[in-house]
Formats: C-alpha cells, sequence, structure tokens
C-alpha cells in the first residue's frame, strides 16, 4: 500500500469516528454570537496560524461575523514576543480589543495547551481571560484537547487513527470543521463564488 493510499484511508477513517455532536453545538453558539453582535478570535500556532486566518475570511464574507486572528497581525504579534514574552501574546491582544462575554474565542491547535508541560502556554492564559470574562469558547484540537478541552463551551477532538500522523490529521481537519460551519444553514449569509456562478451556468454536454 503506498503512503498516498494509507494517509487517504486513515482519513476516512477519522471521518467515520468524529463525534460530530459539538460541531452543532458550535453552530448554534456562533449562531447565538452573530445575533448578538459579538465577535470571534481565532487562536493558533504554526500551521494552526494559518488556518486561524483562512477561517477568519470565511466566517467575515461567508457568515458576516466580525471575525479576527491576532497572528495575521505580525508586527504587534512579533512586538510582544520580544518585549513581554511568548506566553501573553495572545491575552494582552484580547485585553486590548476588551473580549466581551458576547464574544467567541476558537482555538485551532493540535494539543490545546498544557501549562504543565509548556506547551503553547499563550492559548492556555487566553482560555483563562476568556473564561473569566464569560465569552464563549470553542475548539479544534487533536490528540487529548488539552486545555482547550477541558474548558471548551463546544470541542472537536480529532480521533488519533496513527500517533506519528496526529499533526497533519489535526490541522487538515480543522479546515473540514470550520468549512462545515461557514457552510452550515444555520450559518452561512452569503454565496460563494464558484456556487454562484454554477448555479446560473448553462449545464454543459
Amino acid at each position: 500500500m503506498s503512503y498516498a493510499v494509507q494517509h487517504m484511508r486513515e482519513s476516512a477513517d477519522i471521518i467515520a469516528k468524529m463525534d460530530v455532536a459539538p460541531i452543532e453545538k458550535m453552530a448554534d453558539l456562533l449562531a447565538t454570537v452573530k445575533a448578538d453582535g459579538g465577535r470571534i478570535f481565532f487562536l493558533g500556532v504554526g500551521g494552526s496560524a494559518g488556518n486561524c486566518g483562512h477561517a477568519v475570511n470565511d466566517f467575515r464574507k461567508i457568515v458576516g461575523i466580525e471575525s479576527y486572528a491576532p497572528t495575521d497581525n505580525v508586527s504587534e504579534l512579533t512586538a510582544r514576543t520580544n518585549d513581554e514574552g511568548w506566553a501573553t501574546i495572545f491575552v494582552e491582544w484580547l485585553k486590548v480589543s476588551k473580549l466581551l462575554a458576547k464574544d467567541a474565542i476558537f482555538i485551532f491547535s493540535v494539543g490545546g495547551g498544557n501549562l504543565e508541560k509548556n506547551i503553547s502556554p499563550n492559548l492556555v492564559m487566553a482560555l483563562q481571560y476568556a473564561k473569566s470574562v464569560g465569552a464563549k469558547i470553542m475548539g479544534v484540537v487533536g490528540r487529548d484537547g488539552g486545555y482547550t478541552a477541558q474548558v471548551a463551551d463546544a470541542c472537536v477532538i480529532v480521533p488519533t487513527v496513527n500517533p506519528d500522523n496526529v499533526t497533519p490529521h489535526s490541522e487538515a481537519f480543522q479546515a473540514v470543521v470550520w468549512h462545515l460551519l461557514v457552510s452550515h444553514p444555520k450559518l452561512k449569509a452569503n454565496q460563494t463564488k464558484w456556487e454562484s456562478a454554477v448555479g446560473t451556468a448553462s449545464p454543459t454536454k
């Protein structure tokens, strides 16, 4: 069996094992955020940070919810890292943004944050602050989900089907989940370009 076949089979296995109940709960929570005029702050590091930026685009453009990712602001991110340290980059950003109870924190992470192991302490501190102000917390994470899974109102834990591929599968399924959400009938407000173009085009023979 080629590696490509193996990887695809692992992905199919993840889909078969994934609990979708938290995703439906996320849709309900996000619908409330939108109705209340709240904002979504997407937090992640590494590849997950890239996913945050993409998700911001989709939730703003397709769903119509004001959304942000601190990691999109490289100048502030590097200034805070340099001057104050890595652990506080997100929590201080959220304080300036005046995070409110009607807002939501959405975590994309492989581990979910763990202070004891010093893994993504910036996520943990941000989540602690979010809890203190009563903001909604959601996440898509891998393995056991770490601190995110412990405190989230709704959290998808990507099933581990191969311990050697936890990171690529976790980050790939972050995209699957957020694309599901922006397509969800409870959230989708604007048609995407390709679907609208195909819908009005003449069928090809």
